[in-house]
Formats: C-alpha cells, sequence, structure tokens
C-alpha cells in the first residue's frame, strides 16, 4: 500500500503542502483505542520539540514563512533578467519551503496524534491556508522559467555557479517546453480544470454513496448487505459456498450498471487523450509518464515480461487448488487463504530487535540509525483515543529528522508495518542527509521500492528463524498471496488501463459492453481459465467496475513495477552481498537529484531487461518450492 512521504513531487516542487494533510494510510488490523495518550510511557512517543521547542517557535515561523512569501512575489516577471536574480529568487523560494515543510510536519503530527484536539485543528488549518497562498502566489516560477530560452538558461549557469544545485530543478521544468502551449491557450486549457475531475467525482458519488448494493442471505441465515467493506469481509469466508454467492452478487449487481460506469470511464479515457493530444504527446501513457520522466517502454515492459511470467502465476493457482482441497480453482475461490494464520505475538523491544536483525544485510550504517530512530523517539507506536489509524511516515523536515506514526497492537502485521515505515523513513533520511533541500525529494516510482525491500528482507529472516512448520507455512503463504495480488493483479489492471486509452486515441466506441468483454477476456488469459488452472465465471467481467483507481491517471502500474523491482534488489543483496547494498544506496541517498529510471540503473537493475521480473519469479518459485516440501513433509507424518 502506497505510502507518500517527504511529500511527492506532482511536477518539480508545484507546493506540496496537501501531501501532510492527505497521506494515504497503511491499513492495519483494527482495534479499540481506549488508552489516554497521557498513560502512555514517553519513550513510545514521537518528540516533537525537535521540530520546534514549543507552538510560540511555531509561531514565530509561520511571521517568518510569510514574509519570505512577500519577498518571493516580488521576484514575479523578473526571472529571466539575468543569473544573480534567478538564483536568489530560488534561494529565497526553496529556503522558504524547506521551513513550510518543516511547519506543516509539526501541525500535522500533532492533529494526527490528536484529531478530536481542537488546538491541533487549528494549527493544521493555519497551516493549510498559508500552503494555498505560497501555491498561488508562486505560481508564477515554473511558467517563468519554463519561457527562458535554453541559450539562455545555458549562459545563465556559466555565469552565477550557485545556480548548479537548481539545474536539475530547472532542466526538469525545461524539457516540458514542447509540451507547454503559448500563454493564451494554457489559460483555455487551464480553464477547463474545474471539470477534469467531473468523472471520478461521479464515479465516486454513484459508487460511494447511491449505488443500489445487493444483498444476501449467508448460509447460516445471516442477511448481509454486500456494501464495498461487506465485499472485502465476505470474499474470503469459509463456506465455498457462500464465496460463490457473493461474488455472483456483488459483480452481478454491478453488471446492471456496466453501460452507465462505462460511459462515465469511456469519459475519462477521452478527456485524457484530449488533454494529451493538445500537449503534443503522443498518447495518454506519455503524457502520464513524462511527469517523472519515465518512458513508455518501462510501462510495456512491465506487461510484456508479466506475459511471459505467466506460468509462475499457473504454478501458484495449481498450488492454491491443492492446498484447498477442491476439484476446480474458481475465482471466488482467490482471496481464501491457502495457510491458517499463526498468532504470532511480539511485544515492542521483540518487534524492534526482530528489524534490527532482519535488515542486517543493509549494513551497520543503515541497522545502526534505525536504532537511533528507536532510541531517539522518532516513532508514535501505541494506539490512543483520538490518533490517527493506520501508519504513515512523514520526512519534510530536512534539517530534523522523519518521523513515523503507527499504532502497534503486537502481532506480525504490526512489526511488517514498522518495517515498512522504516523504508521510507530511511529513504527520506539518506536523501536529506546526502542531497540539497531542491534535489532531496523522490518520486512516487522509486517512494515504495525502499519500503517493500524492507519488508522482503523481513519474510525471509521470520522464514529462516520460523519456530514451527506451520508458522513458516503461514509466512510463506502470506508474501505469495502478497506477490499475487500486487504483480500479477495490478499489471492486470495496468493492462485493462492502456487497454481503454488506445480504445480512446484510436476513436474506437467505449462502451460499458465494450469494456466488460474485453477485461473478461483479459482475466481468462492471466488466470488461465482455458488451460483449466482457475475458472473465471461470466459475472466477473464487471470487476472493472468495481476499481476505483482506473479514475486515477495511470497509477496503479507503480505498484507493481514498485514490489517487483524491491524484491529483486533484496535478492541481490543476499546473493553478493555489500557490493549490491553499496549500489542500491543510490536510490536512497539519491533523492531527485536523478530522473528515477537513472537512479533504478545506477543502483544495479535495468527497467527495460527482464532481469528484476527473472529475479522477482525466481523468488516466487522459491516461496512455493519450500511450502511444497513443507507439505510433502507433513504427508509423510
Amino acid at each position: 500500500m502506497l505510502n507518500i512521504n517527504k511529500g511527492t513531487p506532482m511536477t518539480k516542487f508545484k507546493i506540496l503542502f496537501s501531501v501532510f494533510f492527505i497521506i494515504p494510510l497503511l491499513t492495519i488490523q483494527n482495534f479499540a483505542q481506549n488508552v489516554e495518550r497521557k498513560d502512555v510511557p514517553e519513550k513510545y512517543k514521537w518528540n516533537l520539540s525537535d521540530l520546534y521547542p514549543n507552538e510560540a517557535s511555531w509561531n514565530n515561523a509561520k511571521t517568518d514563512i510569510v514574509q519570505k512569501l512577500d519577498e518571493v512575489a516580488k521576484y514575479k516577471g523578473q526571472l529571466a533578467e539575468n543569473a544573480k536574480t534567478l538564483n536568489s529568487a530560488l534561494d529565497l523560494y526553496f529556503d522558504m519551503i524547506k521551513q513550510f515543510y518543516r511547519f506543516s510536519e509539526y501541525a500535522s503530527n500533532l492533529y494526527n496524534q490528536d484529531l478530536g484536539n481542537s488546538n491541533y485543528q487549528a494549527l493544521i488549518q493555519q497551516a493549510s491556508h498559508i500552503g494555498t497562498e505560497i501555491s498561488e502566489k508562486t505560481a508564477f516560477l515554473n511558467p517563468e522559467i519554463l519561457r527562458i530560452d535554453p541559450s539562455k538558461i545555458k549562459a545563465f549557469f556559466e555565469e552565477d555557479k550557485g545556480l548548479t544545485q537548481y539545474k536539475m530543478f530547472i532542466e526538469d521544468i525545461q524539457r516540458l517546453r514542447n509540451h507547454t502551449l503559448p500563454e493564451t491557450e494554457e489559460k483555455i486549457l487551464a480553464s477547463f480544470n474545474s471539470i477534469a475531475g467531473t468523472p471520478e467525482n461521479v464515479y465516486s458519488i454513484f459508487n460511494d454513496a447511491e449505488f443500489p448494493y445487493a444483498s444476501i442471505t449467508l448460509s447460516d441465515g445471516k442477511e448481509v448487505k454486500l456494501t464495498s467493506a461487506a465485499f472485502t469481509k465476505y470474499r474470503s469466508v469459509a463456506n465455498r459456498a457462500d464465496r460463490e454467492k457473493v461474488f455472483k452478487a456483488f459483480f452481478g449487481k454491478y453488471g446492471e450498471f456496466q453501460n452507465t460506469i462505462g460511459a462515465n470511464l469511456g469519459g475519462k479515457m477521452k478527456l485524457d487523450w484530449t488533454y494529451a493530444k493538445d500537449r503534443n504527446y503522443k498518447s495518454s501513457l506519455e503524457a502520464a509518464l513524462s511527469v517523472n520522466n519515465i518512458p513508455v517502454s518501462v510501462y510495456e515492459n512491465l506487461v510484456k515480461q508479466i506475459h511471459k511470467s505467466l506460468p509462475t502465476l499457473h504454478r501458484f493457482l495449481k498450488l492454491k487448488k491443492e492446498m484447498l482441497g477442491v476439484d476446480t480453482l474458481h475465482y471466488y475461490d482467490l482471496y481464501t487463504p491457502i495457510v491458517k494464520k499463526v498468532d504470532m505475538k511480539f511485544d515492542l523491544p521483540e518487534g524492534q530487535d526482530t528489524i534490527l536483525a532482519a535488515l542486517k544485510p543493509l549494513g551497520e550504517s543503515y541497522v545502526g540509525t534505525i536504532k537511533k530512530a528507536f532510541d531517539s523517539r522518532w516513532i508514535d507506536y501505541l494506539p490512543t483515543v483520538g490518533k490517527r489509524s493506520g501508519a504513515y511516515s512523514s520526512g519534510g523536515a530536512y534539517d530534523v529528522h522523519p518521523y513515523i506514526l503507527t499504532n502497534w497492537n503486537g502481532d506480525y502485521e504490526s512489526v511488517s508495518t514498522l518495517a515498512h515505515e522504516l523504508g521510507h523513513t530511511m529513504h527520506s533520511y539518506l536523501s536529506n542527509k546526502n542531497q540539497t533541500f531542491v534535489n532531496s525529494q523522490y518520486s512516487i516510482f522509486v517512494a515504495e521500492i525502499a519500503s517493500t525491500l524492507n519488508e522482503s528482507l523481513l519474510n525471509d529472516y521470520m522464514v529462516k528463524n520460523a519456530k514451527s512448520d506451520k508458522e513458516k507455512l503461514y509466512l510463506l503463504g502470506s508474501y505469495l498471496e502478497l506477490l499475487r495480488t500486487t504483480v500479477f493483479r495490478q499489471t492486470q489492471f495496468a493492462e485493462f488501463e492502456l487497454a481503454m486509452h488506445k480504445m480512446a486515441e484510436s476513436g474506437e466506441p467505449i462502451t460499458g459492453e465494450a469494456l466488460s468483454k474485453m477485461y473478461f477476456n483479459l482475466v481468462k488469459e492471466y488466470y488461465g481459465n482455458d488451460e483449466g488452472y482457475c475458472v473465471v465465471d461470466p459475472y466477473v467481467a464487471y470487476e472493472w467496475e468495481y476499481i476505483p483507481h482506473f479514475m486515477y491517471d495511470y497509477y496503479v502500474y507503480q505498484y507493481a513495477t514498485s514490489l517487483i523491482y524491491a524484491t529483486a534488489f533484496a535478492q541481490k543483496i543476499i546473493n553478493y552481498g555489500q557490493p549490491a547494498v553499496d549500489k542500491y544506496f543510490n536510490i536512497l541517498k539519491g533523492g531527485s537529484s536523478e530522473y528515477p529510471i537513472d537512479l533504478i540503473e545506477k543502483a544495479g537493475l535495468d527497467p527495460m531487461s527482464s532481469e528484476p521480473f527473472d529475479l522477482t519469479m525466481a523468488r516466487m518459485n522459491k516461496v512455493m518450492d519450500q511450502m511444497e516440501e513443507i507439505l510433502s513433509k507433513e504427508k509423510m507424518d
């Protein structure tokens, strides 16, 4: 699950204040939050005084930020005058932004530790208001820099060496020159922004508020209304007839509205193509990936390599069928756990020690910094009354250190979640330590590599040190399910999204019926319906209507690429040790000093090759080897 830390570049350094208030959460097991914060030992609470000693200091920072913002605004219309002016403007701007990130981090973390505190609500509202002001008053920066002639920019760099630290920032803006329209046309295009979100809003209102969800009666007589949350809960029930009933009713109801949802989604595809075409892109895919300068071939290679890897998915399906003890595996069986959950409990010191041991392959310095995070109160651990649920890592305070919020409940998921967030934290920490502030940010495309690599190393450690075969089987089975749902399922979504956009780009009619047919055929191909690996029942044709991610422009593929690259890097580290670690650190230390694809290549993987996919499939097959070995031993016993 994606966690955004530090602030994620939309376009480089458009104001990123919203990231501090809208942080995607990694959902963990729900539990009662009955403990009062005052009753939690200090060592288990983060120390926000590292940011500001008190609220008065925070207010002083607010005054300084507002003053600097007014000074930045005075540079409007002057950036192209000479190198010194441009350098001075950027120095002031980034100094203000750095201060604002720290300022926002303080307000955000206070608010998240107690959502019901009216004073914290006021602080975050103040931060949000200032963020909006910054966004509005500095909106001239990127357009002005973009309009400076490249030859003049080159001369500026030669004239003022202080501009060198902004080279990546400026060149990233300039590279969009061919996709930026004259000012009048840009204004016309911008005027449509207010309606661009209509398809997503329509889908959200219909799906979340007005959709007439089906109701069913389970085998125990319980009446269930199949909302999205209920579907997630009941799709994995033990009774197989109930599972079938849940899937058939849930997706069958969506099928009644395929034309309505299809027309809305088709409108989104056409909107994406209109914007891309007007900005001189060859496709909607090229337009979406250009934000982080990701080549289209990366996306295409993902789909190609996963198709080549389908035999590994089919092996998983065969194993799942055997472990479930069914004659024929159906799509409605996919969410049924193949291994019974093992109750593993960890108190906080045990969990910390487990993580430190698991991450030893990343070196003494890496592990030492994590120990410092434990000892120096970078982390807020325990669920308390009013505290935000889930978990996140935020590294916006460049001159301080990252912070983690989590809700520890003592199970393995708590350990895994903390290891995940520590990956983000170390990414932020090392980027901040090794890059100037302007180059310390990093894109979503690489953000999840650091976190999922930590999870991979943790799983490997836990399997090696499992106390029983049942425990080992549970760990292996859980990891196998993660690979199936993230690598294969998300790539399947990515392929469907690409196909929809191509329909729009070729002028082909986009109807709900056409989308259902296309989706159904794709799912059958992935899950080996015709080869007998898994029966994809007809109502699965409507599953696409239930996936909100298709409203987000080419987003889901990054779930798959992140896990694939992370798995490959973990395998290299296990296989080759320190030389692989040193290369991998090019990502953790790189920030945005280079484009994400370049950082990945520098770290030792070619995203355009088959290597990361081969390593990931080798890992998946090894997991199945281990599981089959345990199962074989159990049969003999």
